[in-house]
């Protein structure tokens, strides 16, 4: 996916020395700004299910653009598509980050809460995809821990 930004932008560059004219900002292109930035994937300490140690495990998406994104009906989900988080109306403002807990609390505009009582996110290994309210994946971060040495990945 941020190969295909890089992409992009350097045919951005070619136009531009070109002297073409694009037009820019389009929904589309202001989602593919949404990154999942970082997976904090095994909780501190023994799995022990309590809301603490689940809110612990999150993910953590940046807004790398300048504009307000509506996040409104996007969904992020595990490789397995088991867990789904669905945001409801939501925006994020330009250069914010939220984070998505897999516990319980009380949502902020930089903290979500997935509402679960077990793990999303498995410590050896997994896959999160986030996708926009048309079903059109933004981003995707896999990791691949077998021997459970790290906690987190940044993506």
């Amino acid at each position: 996916m941020r190969r295909i930004t890089a992409l992009g932008t350097a045919l951005a560059g070619i136009v531009m020395a070109l002297g073409l004219v694009v037009m820019s900002g389009s929904p589309a292109q202001a989602a593919s700004r949404m990154q999942i930035s970082e997976i904090y994937y095994n909780s501190p300490g023994p799995d022990t299910a309590s809301n603490s140690s689940l809110n612990a495990e999150w993910v953590l998406l940046h807004n790398t653009s300048g504009d307000r994104i509506s996040m409104t009906h996007w969904t992020l989900h595990d490789g397995g598509q088991k867990h789904t988080f669905t945001f409801g109306t939501f925006t994020i403002g330009p250069h914010g980050y939220v984070k998505i807990h897999t516990g319980k609390g009380s949502r902020t505009q930089t903290n979500r809460y997935w509402n679960l009582s077990w793990y999303v996110w498995n410590n050896t290994g997994d896959t999160a995809t986030l996708k926009d309210t048309h079903g059109n994946v933004i981003d995707r971060c896999s990791y691949n821990d077998p021997r459970e040495i790290h906690s987190s990945v940044i993506c």
